[in-house]
């Protein structure tokens, strides 16, 4: 029987699960074929490290059931990997040595954690992506149990929240002068480390590892000054990495992750690639090329991508937008902040505040705000918006408690 050509999505992840929901919902009756290498349901990863963590019994977040994806007449291929695709026959082979052919590809491939390049790394050294991966990390937490935590990213921090909520002992080791270096404004920074210092967690900064020893019950990290210490576990979150070795096989361009344009597509006319896996010209920065490992971002070009593999020709138009949640802090940011030149705070009260980024033209091109529950979300929703419209608002007005941000984006 010679399979049904469609559309064939590599990747069951947040980006391609959405991507196969929207093609049904725009209303295309073809072939529509999701493949992933993990034995679940395509799920959210967020949670992993934040309510998988604590929870008493963690469970998946799917995005979509067994019956919603069959209802939908979605294939969803589990547990397998896609090992190679054939451009010129149009096919993708499976490691089951199953080939499916497409019309249009979707290569929603993902990240991986970026890997410590030290021997000595053994069982009790481990990294976080995976559902399996959180529940082995989940074990580990408990009162008297020592967590070392290697990268003071927003992964790492969220994961020494859990911890100490469940009452581990947590060590985050950072080699850069201060946590969250990448994206996140100092002075937030800051509320975020002293938030962790005063919930136990030992933060150290600006040092480097000389060496790691897992002997099986417990990890020796070895600090470049001379000083260690011992943990009972050792978590690695130092980065990820596009995951793009499927589509530099196939010959497809790669930078900084597989090289869409702005609609997605890659330098094959029939192969898009969207999520973490990609990187993209974002119009709003005059076409600076980004590559994003975010929820949202993943959600959007799902969707995006749906929509171009059946001919919409739209252009990725929407601001990136972060968010991380510890000790009932909520860390939100629109846009990317090294765009900008000059800053301009607003306090909202309770220890909330916003930080305006503007480049040289006093265009907004960024704003980052921490404070407690939902307290800065609104803001920096009209803070998106005015972005994604270039407004060039008066510094004074985005300063001050007196002027709505709302009125500013009418103007």
């Amino acid at each position: 029987m010679v399979m049904q050509a469609g559309m064939v999505i590599i990747g069951a992840g947040e980006c391609g699960g959405r991507a196969a929901l929207a093609l049904r919902e725009l209303g295309y009756d073809g072939s529509v074929t999701l493949v992933g290498d993990e034995p679940h349901l395509p799920y959210e990863r967020p949670p992993l490290s934040k309510d998988a963590m604590i929870s008493d019994a963690p469970e998946i977040k799917a995005i979509a059931s067994d019956e919603m994806l069959t209802e939908k007449s979605i294939r969803h291929i589990h547990s397998v990997q896609a090992v190679g695709i054939d451009r010129a026959a149009h096919t993708v082979r499976l490691s089951d040595r199953s080939v499916l052919p497409y019309d249009k590809l979707l290569l929603a491939t993902g990240s991986t954690p970026r890997r410590l390049p030290m021997p000595g790394l053994g069982a009790r050294c481990v990294y976080l992506r995976t559902f399996a991966d959180a529940l082995a990390i989940r074990s580990h937490l408990s009162p008297g149990n020592r967590i070392a935590i290697i990268g003071g990213g927003f992964i790492g921090l969220e994961l020494a929240a859990a911890s100490r909520k469940l009452g581990a002992a947590v060590t985050v080791i950072e080699a850069q002068p201060r946590i969250l270096m990448r994206g996140v404004p100092a002075e937030i920074a800051e509320v975020i480390h002293a938030a962790h210092e005063s919930e136990g967690v030992t933060v150290l900064t600006g040092v480097g590892i000389a060496d790691l020893a897992d002997d099986g019950a417990k990890v020796r990290i070895s600090f470049a000054d001379g000083r260690s210490i011992d943990a009972d576990l050792a978590v690695i979150g130092i980065g990820a990495v596009p995951v793009t070795g499927l589509a530099a096989e196939a010959g497809l361009t790669v930078d900084n992750g597989i090289a869409v344009d702005g609609e997605l597509q890659t330098s094959d006319p029939d192969i898009f690639a969207a999520g973490d896996c990609c990187s993209f010209p974002l119009a709003v920065y005059g076409g600076r090329r980004v590559r994003l490992e975010a929820w949202r971002n993943a959600q959007e070009q799902g969707a995006l991508a749906a929509r171009n593999m059946l001919g919409a020709d739209e252009a990725h138009a929407a601001v990136p937008w972060f968010w991380s949640d510890q000790y009932g802090l909520s860390l939100q940011i629109a846009g990317l902040s090294d765009e900008g030149k000059t800053t301009v705070r607003r306090d909202l009260g309770d220890g909330a505040f916003i930080l305006f980024h503007l480049a040289e033209d006093g265009r907004l091109v960024s704003a980052s705000g921490i404070g407690p529950g939902n307290a800065v979300a609104r803001d920096i929703r009209l803070a998106e918006m005015l972005i994604a419209r270039r407004a060039r608002p008066a510094p004074e007005a985005l300063g001050s408690q007196d002027v709505k941000l709302k009125s500013l984006l009418a103007a």
